[in-house]
Order: structure tokens, then C-alpha cells, then sequence
């Protein structure tokens, strides 16, 4: 990225279509189709250079469409998937030549948590250390700190959805957002702003604010959440655009949580090996 180069990073989308084998005990099965060329045309129309896609919980461990898609767009994407505990290193290199840059856990009204620190997932989250990937983490606030921390024990980088999710009965109280904040000024950890519809009524400014004073725009990115699954109604691609600058009026803050950052921890200036 030179300096002249204007670049906006879209941090977290979906992309699925119906019909796709649907994980066991899945939450949500999807009742439209979210496809490629829709949203690089959203891209296009919001001026968004290059995206994220993030595994939807719903296809489990299978990343077989969403590395499609990464396939035929490879210098503009990047993604994370979604594995189970006996993934080896070669598997992983493979998707990592492809353009995937994480692993995801969508937690998110689960019974049980994974233990990560068992061996099997210590020896994954080595793995994704060595290649430089980072841990996604999407649960509810007050449960965060369960992943969150084994994760950075082992020296992985964090990315957090979602603002963190804050219990809204208790919003900047919420002792996992506490312990996010510590997190976010220590280094490592890097969280969301995106879907403030997933935030219990919450207004996500506050959020922002502190988040901003843990770690600064360095430690920040935005993403559109499209296609806002259950959340669809009354939202567009520019709206969820434009809501950055309600929660970041700072210009040059922005900038850097569309661009500098994200460009940078996703590794969009690398070359893919083929």
C-alpha cells in the first residue's frame, strides 16, 4: 500500500447460499442466498477496496464455499474458517496459500465452550501462531474472557466481533469487556466495530470510545456484518458504512481503522504462494 492509495477493508462479511450441508445443531439456516459478486458489488458502490469473510456458524468446519470464494478473488480477500481440534499444519498451510488468515469461534449461545487449553487445541493454536493467522472470537461478553485469554497465553493474536458483545445490563461494567479493554492496551487483541443490532439496545458509542482510548485506532477495525443475518430488516451496506463515522468522527482515526489496520494485520500486502 503506497500512500497515495486509498484502501477500505470491509473486516467481517458472509458469504453462503442455501442448499449448503448444514452443521449439526446449527442456530439459523440461511433463507436467501449471500453470493460473491453481490457483495464485491457493495464493495464497489461504498468505494470498500478489499474484505474479510468470516465462516458463518451454520456450515460448521465445512470452508469449502467460502474458499471458493476466496479463489476467485484473491488479491481483494481474506478469510477465516471455521476447525475442529484434530486439523493438522499441513491442512492449514493449504488454506493459508489461499488466502485464510484465521480461525473462528462463534460461541455464541453455546452450551459448552472448547477448553483450549487442552493439548489438541494448544497444538492448533501453535500452529495458527507460526503462520502469523490470528483467533476470531465471537461470545457473549461475559463468557470472553474463556477464549479470549488461552488464546494469548499461547501467543496468538485475537480478533474480537462485534464491539465484544458487552452484557447490556451492565455495558462498560461488563467484566469481560473490563478484561477486552486490558486486553486491547496490553497488544495482540484487536476488536470489531460492527453490528450494533447484536448489542442488546446498547448505544455502541460508549463502546467505541473505550475501546479507542484502550488501544487507539491501531487496534480497531470496521466491518459490515452483511448480510446481517436475522438482523436484515431496514438495513443497507451504506448505512452499516456510515455508521463509522457516528462512532469515530475523527477523519484520520478512520482512516486508519478502514485502511492502515486492517490492511496490515490481514495481510493483504502479502503475495499468496500458488
Amino acid at each position: 500500500m503506497t500512500d497515495d492509495t486509498v484502501v477500505r477493508v470491509d473486516s467481517h462479511a458472509h458469504v453462503f447460499r442455501r442448499g449448503l450441508p448444514l452443521a449439526d445443531g446449527y442456530r439459523y439456516a440461511p433463507q436467501h442466498d449471500a453470493l460473491l459478486p453481490e457483495l464485491l458489488g457493495l464493495f464497489d458502490q461504498c468505494g470498500i477496496t478489499h474484505g474479510v469473510l468470516t465462516a458463518p456458524s451454520f456450515l460448521g468446519s465445512d470452508n469449502s464455499f467460502l474458499l471458493s470464494a476466496l479463489a476467485a478473488a484473491p488479491e481483494r480477500l481474506r478469510g477465516t474458517v471455521i476447525v475442529d481440534d484434530s486439523i493438522d499444519r499441513i491442512a492449514l498451510e493449504d488454506m493459508d496459500r489461499m488466502g485464510v488468515v484465521g480461525i473462528r469461534f462463534n460461541m455464541l449461545r453455546r452450551a459448552d465452550l472448547p477448553d483450549l487449553r487442552t493439548p489438541a487445541w494448544r497444538r492448533v493454536l501453535a500452529d495458527v501462531t507460526a503462520l502469523d493467522w490470528h483467533v476470531e472470537i465471537y461470545v457473549e461478553g461475559p463468557r470472553l474472557p474463556t477464549l479470549l485469554m488461552p488464546a494469548l497465553e499461547i501467543g496468538a493474536k485475537a480478533v474480537v466481533d462485534h464491539f465484544g458483545c458487552p452484557d447490556p445490563k451492565f455495558r462498560l461494567d461488563c467484566p469481560g469487556f473490563r478484561t477486552l479493554l486490558d486486553a486491547v492496551h496490553a497488544g495482540r487483541t484487536w476488536v470489531k466495530l460492527s453490528a450494533p443490532y447484536r448489542l442488546g439496545g446498547a448505544d455502541p458509542k460508549p463502546y467505541a470510545n473505550a475501546l479507542l482510548n484502550a488501544g487507539g485506532p491501531e487496534r480497531m477495525v470496521w466491518a459490515s456484518d452483511w448480510p446481517w443475518t436475522q438482523h436484515s430488516a431496514g438495513l443497507t451496506y451504506h448505512k452499516t458504512f456510515d455508521w463509522l463515522t457516528e462512532w469515530v468522527p475523527d477523519a484520520a482515526a478512520r482512516a486508519c481503522i478502514l485502511g492502515t489496520t486492517p490492511w496490515a494485520f490481514f495481510g493483504f500486502g502479502r503475495s499468496l504462494a500458488r
